[in-house]
């Protein structure tokens, strides 16, 4: 490594060297505001110089550029690995520059100095290759060609405004230019001097907007290639084929391949912790790949096309030849990731896709049983869901993926019964529940409230049981229907027809499966007389017609021999073989832990922890040890208010519906409060450390924030919720662990 200070001037004035920034990069992304700066900075220069009076000119350090020679024919190529920006800015300015003055002879100077060299390999003999995704822009600016939209021509379009309002002459410029220094460090071509430039491009990036893993990765595959192989595998393969097709998803999409690769749990990516999963990641492909970055690309490509099809969903995706086969195919993977959402799931697909379409030992899984194994994941799945059952699966299913490597045969000969007892050996709360478990809760909770996330799927899949014909349950016109309205209440007629305990039966049952169907007539059925809905039911296409119209009354007898039709329809549409259906599916040898786990972030798991003590709570894999509630809810505020400040403020001096205190509030605040209500001291702790105000010696300017904390284990569970979807965090990032 060589560290030399260099005036910006120097440094692109070299007779024959060419500037290739990698096309990974970011683009050019210096907007009005840098731009602003950049030239208020060149101004001070400029100025100073004419100042007679000023002995010592100003001069202005412009950061640190670092570059990696390569011979390239008879010229040299220094690759930008760090402070592109700054580059092409001073360029920009450049163009403008020649653009803005009338002399052909110094337009010539600045182009044969600056913009271009005649030993150049790059298109039009342009000194500096830009980013692929600036490329087009750039090169028409140094061509005085017809501009095209982009962020370098906008920053172009900026100084020629500025240059051509100002008094300063071409010269003064340049000679600016010769003042703006910048700390050039040249890494050594050579591989044994140890200077890797993807360690060095990051230290220098550790400071500044944080870079995703997918950034670390893309760049820790290119930054080691020739920049011919960067621009041809970034341009014909990554972009295209990764970045791309994944988007916003890219980063997720390296952790779940990673998991299946390497059958374990990997955390989810977060800001916090980016640098650890890609330091495990780089050492997974040494150890897998022994370094041959192509061969790591070209696997990567293959696992793309597969997850796509659990991430993207497309309703056209040609996943098998039988396109009867491929839309049931397509439906399910839809109905796992997308209704039901389970992320932690998709390591382990990907694993069955993979056997499905390459093959294990040059045979693949048939359709026919990759449909199986599919729905018995979904009937794992939605039973769980039923049960309000999430926690364990995103940091245990990873775990099977070597199953599907290791006992691909027996996949093959029999999918359903081989997923069934992968899904079926684990801890107790990774149990698929059986049918009496099914049975009883769907007799006893809430449907339409508690399970408002799957509820229409569940009803859905029912009615395409039924009929046999798919029905769109996502279709906004078709919605779940009260046979007992909700307003019951209101009707003289309902009153009459649910006899003198209405209202016991309406509170009851409302909500309940058994007064529940499908329809695609919800709003205009309302509050109807069950005459009404009858005759309005004639019009439907859906089977649950037929469960109102063949009954002549809507009283208890009819819920309730209407909830066991739907109980034992659910069992059917979501089905285990005789010999599980009342089995306990999970193994009682593994039944060692006296500790059970739940996220907040699960709807209707607040009706779970009544009496129930938590140990700890888990927040993207920090842990914090909580033993009671409230302390468990002051963990969770603690950690938002440090890693989510945006989505903390706006849950101070919140109020709930209905409730007369704030849920977070400051001091001056709280004070404010007590004026009117003294009783309130005890109700609220600080946040910082837990102390009941009625204790916290007050000071001066104490701004201190305190948390209403007077509620049950149930409400604070609701708050945490309401906080962590403030913060956009997802089930498996939080969890609380509960003794038994």
């Amino acid at each position: 490594m060589k560290v030399e200070n260099k005036s910006i001037n120097d440094v692109l004035s070299k007779n024959r060297s060419s500037f290739f920034i990698p096309p990974f990069q970011r683009a050019y992304a210096w907007g009005q505001q840098e731009i602003e700066r950049y030239y208020r900075d060149l101004k001070r220069i400029m100025d100073s110089e004419r100042d007679e009076n000023e002995k010592d000119k100003r001069e202005h350090f412009f950061g640190v550029l670092v570059l990696k020679p390569e011979i390239d024919g008879f010229a040299s190529r220094e690759i930008v690995v760090d402070g592109q920006q700054r580059l092409t800015t001073t360029l920009l300015l450049l163009i403008a520059l020649r653009d803005s003055v009338i002399d052909e002879s110094i337009k010539r100077q600045i182009e044969d100095m600056f913009l271009k060299n005649q030993a150049s390999t790059f298109s039009d003999k342009i000194k500096l290759k830009q980013v692929t995704r600036d490329w087009d822009a750039y090169r028409a600016l140094i061509n005085a060609s017809e501009h095209l939209p982009s962020k370098v021509t906008d920053g172009y379009r900026q100084f020629l405004t500025k240059i051509e309002c100002s008094d300063y002459a071409t010269e003064e410029y340049v000679k600016a230019l010769s003042r703006v220094n910048v700390a050039c460090i040249f890494l050594d071509e050579r591989p044994y001097k140890g200077e890797d430039p993807q360690i060095i491009f990051e230290t220098l990036n550790s400071l500044g907007k944080p870079l995703s893993f997918a950034d670390l990765i893309r760049n820790y595959v290119m930054l080691g290639m020739p920049s011919n192989d960067q621009t041809e595998i970034y341009d014909s393969v990554w972009f295209p084929l990764v970045e791309n097709v994944l988007q916003e998803r890219t980063s997720h999409f390296f952790r779940d391949y990673m998991q299946y690769k390497e059958n374990k749990y990997f955390k989810v990516v977060s800001d916090n912790n980016t640098k650890e999963l890609y330091l495990l990641f780089t050492q997974f492909v040494e150890k897998q790949f022994r370094h041959d970055k192509k061969a790591f690309v070209n696997d990567i490509c293959r696992y793309v096309a597969l997850y796509r099809w659990i991430d993207i969903i497309e309703a056209h995706a040609n996943i098998a030849c039988d396109s009867s086969k491929n839309r049931i195919i397509v439906e399910l993977l839809r109905n796992i990731f997308h209704d039901i959402k389970a992320d932690a799931f998709k390591p382990l697909v990907l694993g069955i896709l993979d056997y499905h379409q390459y093959g294990f030992d040059n045979i693949k899984l048939p359709d026919d049983q990759l449909i199986e194994a599919l729905r018995v994941i979904r009937t794992y799945l939605i039973r769980r869901r039923t049960m309000k059952l999430t926690q364990g699966e995103n940091k245990e299913i990873a775990g099977l993926c070597n199953e599907i490597k290791t006992r691909g045969t027996y996949l093959l000969l029999d999918s359903k019964t081989e997923m069934l007892r992968l899904l079926s050996k684990g801890i107790y709360r990774l149990r698929l529940p059986n049918d009496a478990e099914i049975a009883s809760e769907l007799k006893r909770i809430d449907f339409y409230n508690g399970l408002n996330k799957y509820s229409k799927f569940i009803l859905g899949k029912i009615e395409e049981h039924l009929s046999k014909i798919s029905i769109d349950f996502r279709d906004k016109r078709i919605t779940i229907e009260h046979v007992m309205p909700q307003k019951a209440d209101q009707n003289k007629e309902w009153k009459k027809e649910l006899g003198v305990k209405w209202n016991d039966i309406h509170k009851s049952y409302l909500h309940n499966i058994g007064n529940l169907i499908l329809t695609e007539f919800n709003s205009e059925m309302g509050n109807k007389s069950l005459s009404d809905k009858k005759e309005m039911l004639k019009k439907s296409n859906l089977q649950y017609r037929n469960d109102i119209l063949n009954r002549e009354t809507w009283i208890i007898d009819d819920i309730l021999a209407h909830q066991n039709e739907m109980i034992s329809r659910f069992l059917h549409t979501f089905p285990l073989p005789v010999n599980m259906q009342q089995a306990e599916n999970w193994d009682a040898n593994k039944a060692t832990s006296i500790q059970d786990l739940i996220s907040p972030l699960v709807d209707g798991v607040e009706e779970t922890v009544t009496g129930r003590k938590p140990i700890s709570v888990t927040i993207q894999d920090e842990i914090f040890v909580s033993t009671t509630w409230q302390d468990v809810y002051l963990s969770v505020l603690r950690w938002l208010s440090t890693n989510k400040p945006t989505a903390f403020s706006r849950f101070i001096n919140l109020r709930e519906d209905n409730t007369r205190y704030p849920l977070v509030a400051t001091r001056p605040e709280l004070i404010t409060l007590v004026e009117e209500d003294s009783t309130i001291t005890s109700k609220f702790k600080r946040l910082s450390d837990g102390t009941i105000f009625s204790k916290v010696q007050s000071s001066s300017g104490d701004d201190s924030i305190y948390v209403h904390i007077n509620k049950s284990a149930q409400d604070l569970i609701l708050r945490m919720r309401q906080s962590l979807e403030m913060a956009d965090m997802d089930e498996e990032s939080v969890y609380i662990e509960l003794k038994i």
